[in-house]
């Protein structure tokens, strides 16, 4: 065998033993193989999608003008706190989207322009009144939009789900699919959890605090709101910790009187963990502060010894410990007798960022595993049949010729698997469509050089210099046809979304390999069977 065709001849079968390698995690003789093979070697393989294994598909909707109100919010606090630490008396308060600011000094006007330039005076008469402006509200919907989806992005990621698909449907809606999640609704707790964490001080000195009762039941809360509506006053809130007894599995909740003002937020947090309590071996979320929140952590401490700081988590109350000390080095507990997966669950929404808005969900469809089989099946049966008619057909037609052109469908479609198992690709129902593509256009090629090649036979050359003639002839069509093929498919994968990205993925490796195949993998056969001096007659 000539160097040229053995060197080819090493490299198809390389490239066939990688293919089989990665995919052989697909197969069930995986499960045969030895434990250091399932360590050390490629061990994912293809992932299916959600459209074949089952899994949950969700679409939320983001409230983008809760964001434009917990901007609001926020920049409120930041200018109480602002103008207490410049000695400058002010009443600020909140009415809607507006800021309302009594008595209507100049420097208040001054402090509030320069801390927030996008907000803007309506008014100035009896009180300052300020709103942010039209152009500020947009970006505040947009940015809030664009951080919920990468928050979440980052939630399902480190949720451990395969392959997850997260995109946006609309100006404020995001579609996630999550192939083969066997708990849903632990799935939609995560991905929809605010994750707004606070802390407050509890207002244990007011007489109103003594008049709340111990504990209630949950359904008692919004009539104990309301009861104490008029009593607490602008500055204080009421807030409930959810209490579950043990023994008899009993739901209370135990309210809380608390100073509105956030005195720390978890924008300042660095790290969320678990650890657990060796007292009572019970679960808590170790969370640390960056050097910001740290200090502010520590001021906060400091100036309040004796007293109580709740944690609170999008309105609920987590613990509210009395604060013994100044704490410095940034480090605090989140305790509530919670379960080893509530706690995990916890420090991953911390670790991965509030949501700026509220979700709500639009759409919750669980697809089950049985409609997938039902895909892969009548996927499979397309494929065989495909596979079976262009094989036939490219036998009886192009005789020795076609069976080596159906060498190339094997090797095609054999790389083609072990290329999408090495990169881990989403296997979908559009994926499987292009398998069956690639399985015709495996052939194509091949067809285009056989035609060439009886020219060549016609023309009076020998079976050699028909084949190279052929191959010649017709290699620029075939490259110039696939690398437009590969174009489509690269604009289908940048602009498509979900399943078109399954398709896209598919016929570009389908269209790489091919190439390979039908040029190399072909042209060696024939130069092995055909390089021969003997051979008289190109069977074609």
């Amino acid at each position: 065998m000539k160097k040229g065709i053995l060197w080819r001849v090493i490299l198809i079968a390389l490239f066939l033993i990688l293919s089989i390698v990665f995919f052989l995690p697909n197969t069930p003789i995986f499960e045969s193989m030895p434990k250091w093979w399932k360590e050390t070697m490629p061990n994912k393989g293809i992932v299916l999608g959600l459209d074949l294994q089952g899994g949950l598909h969700l679409v939320f909707e983001v409230e983008e003008d809760k964001a434009v109100d917990i901007a609001t919010e926020r920049a409120l606090i930041t200018l109480k706190s602002l103008l207490e630490k410049k000695n400058v008396q002010a009443d600020l308060k909140k009415d809607g989207l507006f800021i309302l600011v009594s008595p209507p000094s100049e420097d208040v006007r001054k402090i509030i322009e320069e801390t927030y330039p996008a907000l803007s005076l309506i008014d100035s008469k009896e009180q300052l009144k300020y709103k942010f402006t039209d152009r500020e509200i947009d970006n505040i919907k947009k940015t809030a939009s664009d951080q919920v989806l990468e928050i979440i992005r980052n939630r399902i990621d480190q949720f451990g789900v395969a392959e997850p698909t997260i995109h946006r449907q609309a100006e404020n809606e995001i579609v996630i699919q999550l192939p083969g999640v066997k708990d849903p609704k632990r799935a939609i707790e995560l991905v929809g959890k605010t994750a707004v964490l606070e802390f407050k001080l509890v207002n244990d000195e007011s007489p109103i605090a003594a008049e709340l009762p111990n504990s209630i039941l949950p359904n008692e809360e919004q009539a104990l709101i309301e009861k104490f509506k008029g009593k607490i006053g602008n500055n204080n809130e009421i807030l409930f910790q959810r209490f579950v007894n043990k023994e008899t599995g009993t739901v209370t909740k135990i309210p809380f009187l608390l100073k509105k003002g956030s005195l720390l937020t978890g924008d300042t947090l660095s790290e969320a963990k678990v650890n657990i309590d060796q007292r009572f071996n019970e679960p808590y979320v170790s969370i640390a502060f960056n050097p910001v929140g740290a200090k502010i952590f520590e001021e906060i401490t400091a100036n309040n010894i004796k007293k109580r700081l709740a944690i609170i988590l999008d309105g609920n109350v987590y613990s509210a410990p009395v604060i013994q000390e100044r704490i410095t080095g940034g480090n605090a507990q989140i305790t509530g007798r919670f379960t080893l997966e509530e706690a995990k669950d916890l420090a991953l929404v911390l670790r991965a960022g509030a949501l700026p808005a509220p979700v709500k969900m639009l759409q919750n469809v669980t697809v089950g595993p049985s409609l997938g089989q039902d895909s892969i099946e009548a996927g499979k049966l397309a494929g065989i049949i495909g596979a079976i008619l262009v094989i036939g057909f490219m036998i009886i037609y192009y005789k020795i010729s076609g069976i080596i052109a159906d060498f190339a469908v094997v090797l095609n479609v054999l790389f083609l698997l072990g290329a999408m198992a090495s990169l881990n690709a989403t296997l979908t129902m559009p994926g499987i469509a292009g398998i069956i593509l690639a399985i015709g256009m495996a052939v194509d090629s091949n067809v285009l050089m056989f035609e060439r090649m009886r020219e060549e036979l016609r023309a009076g050359k020998t079976p050699k210099a028909a084949i190279e003639g052929g191959y010649k002839k017709a290699f620029w069509t075939i490259f110039d046809s696939h690398v437009t093929t590969l174009i489509t498919t690269l604009v289908l994968f940048q602009f498509g979304t979900g399943p078109i990205k399954g398709f896209a993925v598919t016929l570009s490796l389908a269209v790489t390999i091919n190439l390979f195949t039908a040029l190399i993998g072909t042209k060696t056969i024939f130069d092995i069977i055909y390089s021969r001096k003997d051979v008289k007659r190109l069977s074609i």
